[in-house]
């Protein structure tokens, strides 16, 4: 079994299904923006208004915040705290953990409140988690079965020929 730090691949028909619950969730949330970053930093993928937004920033920051609550948590003997909530004058920001593998972000305003988006998430946060146990379970086959395949497959000389030409 792949532990939590253990690199996933990204499957293109589990990206979709992702992308489908997190727009599912803009909706039903009310929300401005949602995105979903793994633990190292690095975003998986992202909904709504996120054109004037540094996301790139902003999952590292959120994995930043994660990490540094995660010891806050330690101090006090907890494991984790597995939501966050931030609030600002215009836009709120809710931070929840999701099998212990991804870190849900869903921005807000006065639109929506803070029960609707807890309520909304926790749902998301179920079906998300499917999908991720359905993302392990593949990998495990593909590395079981040795089909993973390689990066560089598709690459061939002429390709390596016209990047150095």
């Amino acid at each position: 079994m792949l532990g939590p730090q253990s690199s996933l691949v990204m499957y293109d028909e589990e990206y979709q299904r992702i992308l489908l619950l997190l727009e599912k969730l803009l909706r039903e949330a009310n929300s401005k923006v949602i995105f979903l970053v793994d633990k190292n930093g690095q975003l998986i993928a992202a909904t709504g208004e996120t054109a004037n937004l540094d996301t790139t920033s902003l999952a590292s920051l959120t994995a930043g915040n994660i990490a540094a609550t995660g010891g806050l948590a330690k101090l006090i003997g907890e494991k984790e705290f597995s939501i966050l909530f931030h609030e600002g004058e215009k836009d709120n920001i809710h931070i929840s953990i999701i099998g212990g593998r991804v870190i849900l972000v869903v921005i807000f305003d006065q639109r929506s409140s803070l029960g609707l988006v807890r309520l909304r998430v926790k749902k998301a946060s179920n079906e998300l988690g499917i999908v991720f146990e359905d993302l392990v379970n593949k990998t495990e086959e593909e590395a079981i079965s040795g089909n993973t395949p390689s990066p560089f497959a598709e690459i061939t000389d002429d390709d390596i020929d016209n990047l150095f030409n």
